[in-house]
């Protein structure tokens, strides 16, 4: 019997990477880096899923947008507004053998890839019913890639959390949540 695999793509946007809204150090290497492992090893997964945040262009998101000064804890600068060049993935990033594009963070703050939708309302919840081992990947890990991986323990038996293709925003924080994935029962790879 063989296991059903799937990868996670968490936010490689040009807003995460380097020269967007909030860019981290690393992002168009972690994208580049994905691109490499979707080439070298894409057949192995029976489902490749890139989540986006996609932020509404009107409103503040639920006060996930600073009114003044952010404090880049519970609000942020403008960022992934739906449409803009900001919430397209980043150009390094081969987005052709994705099965599937999950948007999240409309109109509320949406850190997990678990808070978005397909174009057709499919939560990525029932994208990964009878999925046994989930990859992740991407940016930033010490915000969505800890978010996701944490929701995904709950609805896969193996989460991995592929280190060499993921970036934070900060050291410290990246290392703690990699902590809290594996307190919980992520394995890191």
């Amino acid at each position: 019997m063989t296991t059903r695999t799937a990868l996670l793509i968490v936010d490689v946007q040009n807003d995460f990477t380097e020269g967007g809204a909030l860019g981290v150090s690393g992002g168009d290497a972690v994208a580049a880096g994905v691109t490499v492992l979707l080439r070298d090893s894409g057949a192995d997964y029976e489902l490749i899923v890139a989540s986006r945040d996609w932020h509404d262009a009107d409103g503040d998101n639920d006060g996930h947008f600073a009114t003044g000064e952010p404090d880049f804890v519970t609000n942020w600068p403008v960022h992934c507004v739906a449409g803009t060049a900001g919430a397209e993935y980043d150009p390094e990033l081969d987005t052709a053998p994705l099965t599937h594009h999950v948007k999240k963070g409309q109109g509320a703050h949406g850190y997990s890839a678990f808070d978005g939708v397909t174009e057709d309302g499919t939560r990525l919840a029932e994208l990964l019913v009878g999925v046994e081992q989930l990859d992740i990947v991407g940016l930033a890990t010490d915000h969505c890639v800890r978010a996701s991986g944490l929701d995904a323990l709950d609805h896969v038996a193996e989460v991995r959390v592929l280190t060499d293709l993921i970036a934070g925003v900060g050291e410290d924080s990246s290392l703690a949540a990699l902590d809290e994935l594996v307190a919980k029962g992520a394995t890191l790879v």
